[in-house]
């Protein structure tokens, strides 16, 4: 499957997968982390169903604080 992640074409085995499973594979750690799927903001509680689909765009944006 081909999917837009960050701006950037990226291919993945299978036909699907969880935003979970996405950022595993990617080893996206980051414990602030927001979540778009076609513009559709996914709630941390959604991770382990929410489903990428071949053509799907992805953003992954990992929030900072400090002081």
């Amino acid at each position: 499957m081909k999917i837009i992640l960050n701006n950037r074409e990226e291919e993945f085995a299978g036909s699907s997968m969880t935003i979970r499973q996405l950022l595993d594979e990617k080893q996206f750690a980051f414990r602030m982390l927001v979540i778009k799927v076609n513009g559709v903001l996914i709630k941390k509680e959604e991770y382990a169903t929410a489903t990428i689909k071949d053509g799907d765009t992805v953003i992954v944006l990992h929030l900072m604080s400090g002081g």
